[in-house]
């Protein structure tokens, strides 16, 4: 749909934020085990390494330049639409989940899609390819599931200046509230600029190869310095590195804050 008309890009979660009572209690025992295992102490260069990777680049690059920071340069709110009240629910804590993690970015849910730049398709399994096809068309539908064989999805539309200016999110509501909540965590935050997943950083939701149905420590360092104000759209990898120190030292004291860790 919007891949026509201005630059966009996509990221995918193959099948493979928070606790809240309504997951089903094999998901919470999942959910709690990963947060007790989860590395909550990074060196400087990890976080950087890591924000750099995801930042610039992207998963799967349909249109446009990919070596600039993308990202919404103002309030951003998120309609759900879909027939599962449930699923609706369980998205409206994810979406405040993030809200109180992320200092500087004002995101919260919108009563109605013309009042949303953030839509959240949420869809029957069975339903997922020909929702893609209905967003993307035939033949980018087609290149999206022979290669990524996606469980959920998420793209942006960005401007001349690289500011998000819409972003689509799809999401399964029948696989169990474990793949539900750790699509939305990730498509969510993918959807917000950083949509290049690697494999290479271990401790991000944006590596296939992690699954975790919460919003973890370490991406929090990645999303608070990407909604920093001093790291604006269109800014280069060499503009990002040299605003980096002072950032990270201003977004370690909010995370550590926010999640009661150590000095």
């Amino acid at each position: 749909m919007y891949l026509r008309t201005l630059t966009a890009a996509v990221s995918v979660v193959a099948l493979g934020g928070i606790f809240v009572p309504s997951m089903a209690s094999a998901d919470i025992l999942a959910v709690a085990q990963r947060q007790r295992a989860e590395k909550k102490v990074f060196t400087d260069s990890e976080i950087v390494e890591g924000f750099l990777k995801v930042a610039f680049g992207a998963e799967y690059h349909l249109a446009g330049r990919v070596d600039r920071i993308r990202k919404y340069d103002g309030p951003v709110r998120v309609f759900a639409d879909g027939s599962r009240a449930d699923r609706k629910a369980q998205l409206t804590k994810i979406v405040a989940d993030i809200a109180a993690r992320v200092q500087h970015l004002d995101i919260a849910m919108a009563g109605s899609l013309e009042d949303a730049n953030v839509q959240v398709k949420l869809v029957r399994d069975r339903d997922l390819h020909r929702t893609i096809t209905t967003f993307y068309g035939s033949d980018r539908a087609k290149e999206i599931r022979s290669s990524l064989d996606p469980q959920c999805l998420s793209g942006f539309r960005k401007n001349e200046k690289f500011e998000i200016e819409h972003s689509d999110v799809i999401l399964t509501v029948d696989n169990g509230d474990f793949v539900f909540f750790d699509c939305a965590y990730e498509e969510l935050l993918q959807s917000l600029g950083p949509i290049n997943d690697t494999e290479s950083v271990p401790w991000t939701v944006f590596n296939d190869n992690v699954s975790r149905g919460y919003f973890g420590v370490y991406d929090q360092y990645l999303l608070n310095l990407l909604y920093d104000p001093r790291i604006k759209p269109g800014m280069t990898v060499q503009e990002v590195k040299a605003l980096l120190p002072d950032v990270l030292a201003d977004v370690r004291a909010w995370v550590r804050k926010v999640n009661n860790l150590p000095q």
